[in-house]
């Protein structure tokens, strides 16, 4: 267990969260906002091409074919340097 660790969870901290993941900044980010957009990208990529093949494509496989197909469009969309 490393030091920072340790230290949250010997009561130091009161029970706050000291990493600052799901506060409102983190929330309002960029970054935190363009995940989640490119999620449901992925996410809708996988519903298409599941309907198309008659079964369920999972996640991993859908991620790579919208890399591959879909990922460029995305970037234009959201002006993201490619």
């Amino acid at each position: 267990m490393g030091a920072t660790y340790a230290f949250m969870l010997d009561g130091c901290t009161n029970g706050q969260d000291t990493t600052g993941v799901g506060a409102p900044w983190v929330e309002r980010s960029l970054l935190v906002q363009r995940w989640r957009a490119m999620k449901q990208d992925v996410l809708l990529h996988k519903w298409y091409e599941s309907e198309r093949a008659g079964h369920d494509i999972g996640w991993d496989r859908a991620f790579v074919d919208w890399n591959l197909r879909v990922s460029a469009d995305f970037r234009r969309r959201f002006s993201i340097p490619g």
